[in-house]
């Protein structure tokens, strides 16, 4: 099938998820189901593979970012019930002029994004945003915005992130430099698309903290009195996965080609499945003994976990098996071609490539993977610094426009209880900033290095 037709079937396929789901109101699993199929029988896959790349999508998914939501619903579950989540919550609340709040939830995201996946960052911090939100009486918007800015500038412009990692080695790039210009553009970024535009974000949507992370006592005079863990006990058991894998990213920078066992133990226990599941295991026992839980509350906790999340899993699945629908079809290939040639700036067209296969694809490390290949022969030509802004520049354009064929657009959507228009105006368009200004803040840097 012609580049033009694939590019067509994956728009009118977006097109039709998103009528299905906002006038039709269908279920968002079901109307991503019949979308990825219809995508890929309207793309030239036939049924039977069609079917075949969405399930394979789904299971993916799950396999991977499944289990962490899973895990993370517990974990936050528990550091709710506990009392955790309200201890750090009174501190942050505390010591923060209600004023800085969102400047302060934007560095807590930076600080947890900058070792750890988005999807474990989200997991963890969702309590706190909500109880944040909930207990300082600032819209859900204006506090949750700078949390996740902080996570998805980290994410999509520094190493040791997949995507940016993925990109060094592609491009020759080097890593130091890379990290340090990551950070530099990253700072100002999450300040633009975090605290400033959230409060913009606000006014555009009004929305409810959702009923999530309640406690069982409804009495606030016996929930003031109930034994809750120390401040330092709930930062320990949050930041326990953080430390983890900021391990085994440090490993495979000083040491990348080590055997050592050492070496083994921590790849072992940074990664994120790993991590998380190891932080809950410490949150039982840490958590639940500062909160005076005894093995039926943990146990109660747990169990109560899941199924407010079992709509949220099909959804994300879902949304991953739509992007694997995409994948398949060779899009990405149909956009590399249709740019070859290009006489774009170098570092916009690196933006540019990334942006066109992201918002193609739904998938940031698909764009950071075939854009790198794309431009690797650029590089060749490019100094040492360029290159370095090469990769942050991929890394922004990766960010760009997270819609309905992207599993985080769906995780954010579920979380925070907004409809799709409203998750369109908030998460998406901050995605659409990040990205931007992650740009400027490359081409800026570009004049000076």
């Amino acid at each position: 099938m012609g580049n033009a037709q694939l590019i067509i079937a994956a728009i009118v396929g977006v097109a039709v998820i998103v009528v299905a789901i906002t006038w039709l109101k269908l279920h968002p699993f079901v109307s991503l189901t019949v979308g990825a199929i219809g995508v890929g029988i309207g793309a030239g896959l036939g049924a039977t593979d069609s079917v075949k790349g969405f399930t394979n999508g789904f299971g993916s998914t799950m396999g991977s970012v499944g289990i962490l939501i899973g895990f993370g619903a517990m974990f936050g579950k528990l550091l709710a019930d506990s009392g955790g989540a309200d201890r750090i919550v009174d501190t942050l609340v505390g010591r923060s002029n209600t004023k800085y709040l969102p400047w302060t939830m934007g560095l807590v995201g930076a600080v947890i994004g900058l070792p750890m996946f988005f999807e474990i960052g989200l997991v963890l911090l969702m309590p706190v945003i909500i109880l944040v939100a909930r207990r300082s009486g600032l819209s859900l918007i204006t506090i949750a915005i700078p949390t996740l800015a902080g996570l998805s500038a980290m994410h999509g412009l520094v190493p040791p992130h997949p995507g940016p990692l993925v990109a060094v080695a592609a491009l020759d790039a080097n890593l130091g430099l890379t990290l340090g210009f990551g950070v530099l553009v990253a700072i100002p970024t999450i300040v633009i698309a975090g605290p400033l535009f959230g409060k913009l974000a606000a006014r555009w949507v009004d929305v409810p903290v959702p009923a999530l992370f309640l406690t069982s006592e409804d009495d606030e005079e016996a929930e003031a009195k109930k034994q809750r863990p120390s401040f330092a006990i709930a930062l320990t058991a949050i930041l326990l996965p953080v430390v983890l894998m900021l391990g085994k990213a440090l490993a495979d920078v000083v040491a990348e080609e080590s055997t050592s066992p050492a070496k083994a133990v921590l790849d072992f226990l940074g990664t994120p499945v790993i991590a998380l599941g190891l932080a809950l295991l410490a949150g039982i026992v840490l958590l639940g003994r500062g909160g005076g839980m005894d093995r039926n509350d943990i146990s109660k906790t747990l169990e109560n976990s899941l199924p407010p999340i079992a709509g949220i899993l099909l959804i994300v699945g879902a949304g991953g098996g739509f992007k694997q629908v995409l994948i398949d079809t060779g899009i990405a290939d149909a956009i590399a071609d249709a740019i070859k040639g290009s006489s774009l700036p170098v570092l916009l067209l690196a933006w540019f490539v990334a942006v066109l296969i992201r918002v193609a694809t739904g998938s940031a490390t698909v764009a950071t993977v075939t854009a790198s290949g794309i431009l690797a022969p650029v590089a060749l030509d490019l100094s040492s610094t360029h290159v370095s802004l090469m990769v942050l520049a991929i890394g922004s354009g990766s960010l760009f426009l997270s819609h309905v064929n992207d599993a985080g657009f769906w995780l954010v959507k579920e979380y925070l209880g907004v409809t799709v228009v409203q998750n369109l105006k908030t998460w998406t368009a901050m995605e659409c900033v990040i990205s931007v200004s992650g740009l400027v803040g490359v081409l800026a840097l570009s004049v000076v290095v």
